[in-house]
């Protein structure tokens, strides 16, 4: 292990290669198409929750944390029965992504602040800055201490003022936006504040960043699932910045994330609008009970069940339960028992969710 000492920032040399220029342009490309495929979505709760889930599961599973999709939107329902941790530790997640959504919507601004109310929402707990030392971070193979992160409080927090400077202070740096977007993910799991919670903090200051700046109008952008595939290079350039400067390597691992999970994630929201559109002639042409409202529940609840309904639409019990029911008996919905409640299943937008041909 190397003896590294972590500065503030901006950074003091110019790292906009001409490589990274190159895949700057093809990356926002395909963020500013990303952004526009969003928008012909009128129901923002329906990306949200289901693209928010995906990223919730997949982040999740970076730090070890697995779970199943059938086991998230079970989790979502809250029946008797069912009792998963994992899953719950998925559902706190999404609640810290919508809190920090929330937050800089309302602020205008990401505050050292309330990067602690979003991870305090997702490990349900107040601890706030690391204030006893030992952290430390290690090869998971060998157990090895690859990189040791300021240990005195006083230092975390002058690093995460520092932080929140930059986060929201254009003038700090004439950087693009998605170049400092990879600074600042560095700096973060650099400064690595908490005791538990950083890598998935980080990753949703990732995608609050980028609506922050106007880049995306909702977090709907998830690397975790592209760490996922490369998450051994993801820890190696992380490792190689601090040991040997060679940002150029990290940025354009970033923004090869931006890029093909922009792509990805407009194929994805196609196909889920494109299922609306099919379910809102299916459901007006065939049901007196269609209602907008009734579609928007079927898509921000793969798993629904009778109470989503009965609040959405306000309606009682009885006739919640009948609707539901109806739309089970002709295989629009899957129904099924969970406990003493049952649940139903949107099966064709799970296909999608779960990319199943």
């Amino acid at each position: 292990m190397i003896d590294f000492k972590l500065g503030k920032l901006p950074l003091s040399k110019d790292i906009e290669t001409k490589k990274v220029l190159k895949k700057l342009t093809s990356a926002h490309r395909a963020l500013a198409e990303l952004k526009g495929v969003v928008s012909s979505i009128p129901n923002q709760n329906i990306l949200i929750n289901t693209l928010g889930l995906q990223e919730a599961k997949d982040s999740s599973a970076i730090e070890n944390i697995i779970t199943t999709h059938d086991d998230i939107y079970k989790a979502e329902l809250n029946l008797d029965g069912f009792k998963s941790l994992n899953a719950k530790e998925v559902q706190n997640y999404i609640s810290a992504l919508k809190k920090g959504f929330e937050l800089i919507t309302k602020q205008k601004i990401l505050t050292k602040n309330n990067i602690i109310s979003i991870q305090s929402e997702l490990e349900k707990n107040n601890a706030g800055f690391r204030k006893v030392p030992g952290t430390a971070l290690k090869n998971a193979t060998t157990g090895e201490t690859v990189y040791t992160p300021p240990q005195d409080y006083d230092t975390i927090v002058d690093l995460m003022t520092n932080l929140e400077q930059y986060i929201n202070d254009a003038t700090m740096s004439d950087f693009d936006d998605l170049v400092k977007m990879a600074i600042i993910h560095y700096q973060f799991e650099s400064i690595h504040p908490f005791y538990d919670g950083n890598g998935r903090t980080g990753r949703i200051i990732n995608v609050l960043y980028l609506v922050m700046n106007d880049l995306l109008n909702l977090p709907v952008l998830y690397l975790s699932r592209y760490i996922i595939e490369h998450k051994i290079e993801y820890y190696k350039l992380l490792q190689e910045v601090r040991e040997t400067d060679n940002w150029e390597k990290w940025i354009l691992y970033i923004l090869d994330s931006v890029e093909q999970i922009s792509k990805e994630t407009i194929i994805l929201i196609s196909k889920i609008k494109a299922l609306i559109f099919e379910y809102k002639n299916l459901l007006r042409n065939n049901y007196k009970f269609y209602s907008q409202d009734l579609l928007n529940n079927l898509f921000k609840h793969p798993y629904t069940k009778i109470e989503f309904i009965e609040k959405d639409l306000g309606v009682s019990r009885i006739t919640a339960a009948k609707y539901l029911n109806l739309l089970a008996k002709d295989n629009i919905l899957k129904k099924e028992k969970l406990g003493t409640g049952n649940y139903y299943v949107n099966i064709k937008l799970i296909k999608i969710l779960t990319l199943e041909k």
